[in-house]
């Protein structure tokens, strides 16, 4: 079959993507991959180190059994010993030269993260990719172990906090070749702005998944941010949306909508291909925003929507650093547009 048109490809692909429905589906995902940028060479991640977190299940997994392929180191983060000894010895079975490393956290809890990151960083001197995939969507309003909400704590502050505290390794590895850090958004961020005014949702009604598309906002935002401050490091640092993918994330926690386009979801490996193909080809980034879906970048508002004012954001940012213990400085220096 011949090539389609790179002019009709990208009026397809947005066409897709504006749709929602067909974009988000594995519809999107089968018809873009006639078009879209090459996969990883074989062996990419040879020698390299890649940590997922939240790997123990759905899209989480995917990645750690894709990045094995690849070759990488792969060290598979969850907060339950016998998940991750699951997810090990299936990795393990499948890919026989895999080499593959448990890794026992709650990202949730800030004085865990710190604990873990001073043990991954004395033994790891390079790390060459980190994906923040754990994820909750809690019915009710829970809190952590610091009594922070629960979404935000392990969206947010956790995955902040561990990007700080392992910049040592990830800056080593942006010298040895390259390191990317990879946020795993929803689509479903795009139904929320930035609520810099109630972090915690201690306002109004709680809703789990009003708590969950308002973090995933954050996500994007404070991804963008860090784009920004290791813009020269040789650390890249993007976004991105799975799309649709039948997961225990869709089918456990909002089942109706699992049982309704339960024929239209995509597979967890389509879920994982672009943080995977992030990872492995490290893409240059352009323009303001770094937020990915189907291996191409998308805005981050919809036409209708505003983009998020600047004091807010340097509010935003000001507080996650405070609420972590973590720079405060780099705050306004990273959100100037």
């Amino acid at each position: 079959m011949p090539p389609i048109p790179a002019r009709l490809t990208r009026a397809l692909d947005t066409a897709l993507d504006r749709s929602v429905l067909l974009g988000y589906s594995r519809v999107g995902s089968t018809v873009r991959r006639r078009f879209w940028p090459a996969d990883p060479p074989a062996g990419a991640l040879t020698g390299q180190h890649v940590l997922v977190t939240g790997a123990t299940s759905g899209i989480g997994e995917a990645m750690a059994l894709s990045f094995a392929r690849l070759g990488a180191t792969v060290h598979v983060l969850g907060r339950t010993q016998s998940k991750i000894d699951r997810v090990l010895h299936d990795v393990r079975t499948r890919v026989p030269a895999a080499d593959v490393v448990g890794e026992l956290c709650d990202v949730s809890d800030l004085d865990a993260v710190r604990a873990w990151c001073a043990d991954l960083a004395a033994r790891v001197d390079a790390l060459h990719g980190l994906v923040h995939n754990a994820g909750v969507l809690p019915p009710e309003r829970q809190e952590s172990a610091q009594g922070h909400e629960m979404s935000l704590a392990a969206h947010v502050l956790g995955p902040h906090l561990m990007t700080e505290l392992l910049l040592g390794p990830l800056r080593a590895g942006g010298k040895d070749g390259g390191a990317t850090v990879v946020w795993m958004s929803s689509g479903g961020m795009y139904t929320s702005g930035l609520r810099a005014d109630d972090l915690q949702y201690e306002q109004g009604t709680y809703d789990g998944v009003r708590a969950y598309a308002r973090t995933k906002r954050m996500q994007v935002v404070l991804a963008d941010a860090w784009a920004r401050r290791l813009r020269d490091s040789g650390v890249t640092v993007a976004s991105m949306h799975p799309g649709w993918a039948g997961t225990p994330g869709i089918t456990d926690s909002l089942p109706g909508f699992g049982k309704v386009l339960g024929p239209l979801l995509r597979t967890a490996e389509e879920g994982a291909d672009t943080a995977v193909w992030l990872v492995a080809t490290r893409p240059a980034a352009g323009g303001s925003h770094h937020f990915w879906h189907d291996r191409r970048i998308r805005p981050t508002t919809y036409p209708v929507q505003k983009s998020d004012d600047r004091d807010k954001v340097v509010d935003f940012l000001g507080q996650v650093s405070a609420l972590t213990g973590t720079e405060v400085s780099w705050s306004r220096r990273s959100s100037t547009r």
